[in-house]
Order: C-alpha cells, then sequence, then structure tokens
C-alpha cells in the first residue's frame, strides 16, 4: 500500500459551494460530475519543489499573466498529446510534465546557453 501525499496539496474530500446559508450542500451527482474547484486544481500550473528551487536560485520570477501564458502553452501541448514539453517564454525555458501540469524545472536565459534538452516530446515557444 503506497498511497502517495504531495505537501501542500491537501483538499477536502467534499467540495460545498458558497452560499448565504452553508447548511445547503451539494448533490451527490453534482459532486460526481465535478465542481468548479476540481475543474480549477484540473486546470492549476503547479510547481514541483526542485523547479522552485530552480527559480528561486536563479532569480526567476513569474507575474500573474505570464502564468496564463505559460497555462495556455501547456494547454496546446496537451492538445497535441505531449507527456513533457519545453516551454521557452523570453529569456526562461521551463520543462512542464503536462499530463500532471507541474512545472519539472525551469531555467534563465543565462543558464540555457550551451544547454542540451533531453527527455521532452515536444516545445512550445510563447512569443
Amino acid at each position: 500500500m503506497s498511497d502517495r501525499m504531495t505537501i501542500g496539496q491537501l483538499y477536502p474530500s467534499k467540495i460545498y459551494p458558497v452560499s448565504k446559508s452553508s447548511s445547503q450542500r451539494v448533490s451527490q451527482g453534482e459532486q460526481k460530475s465535478g465542481s468548479f474547484e476540481q475543474l480549477l486544481q484540473d486546470n492549476m500550473l503547479k510547481f514541483s519543489n526542485h523547479a522552485m528551487k530552480r527559480l528561486e536560485q536563479r532569480g526567476i520570477e513569474i507575474k500573474q499573466e505570464q502564468m496564463a501564458s505559460i497555462s495556455n502553452a501547456v494547454n496546446q501541448a496537451a492538445a497535441k498529446g505531449s507527456k513533457e514539453s519545453l516551454i521557452l517564454f523570453k529569456d526562461m525555458a521551463l520543462i512542464v510534465n503536462v499530463p500532471n501540469r507541474t512545472v519539472v524545472t525551469a531555467m534563465d536565459g543565462n543558464s540555457m546557453k550551451d544547454n542540451v534538452f533531453t527527455q521532452i516530446d515536444s516545445a512550445v515557444i510563447i512569443s
């Protein structure tokens, strides 16, 4: 039995709608078909611990509007059936596990020079 738990990503097993009356609950059918929070979590871009360390070490800051562009690039890669994708955006490169929507590592412009990217099956260039 090897249940995996990701630190910092604990979610309640039942999701309730926000309403004036907290006694109202989501019906069984609505819970099974999916909720807004589940849809949001499925489409949210995550960062691995390794990627977070690289962003910090290399002084890379990703702004809200940049996150939207990167998320769109991941969507494009997913539409083509990609598994591991290189996302090139301005002066940074991100390797993303597309099915999990997880950034695995990140590099700035200086770190990209003279590097070979391996174990990717696609590249998306954001202009």
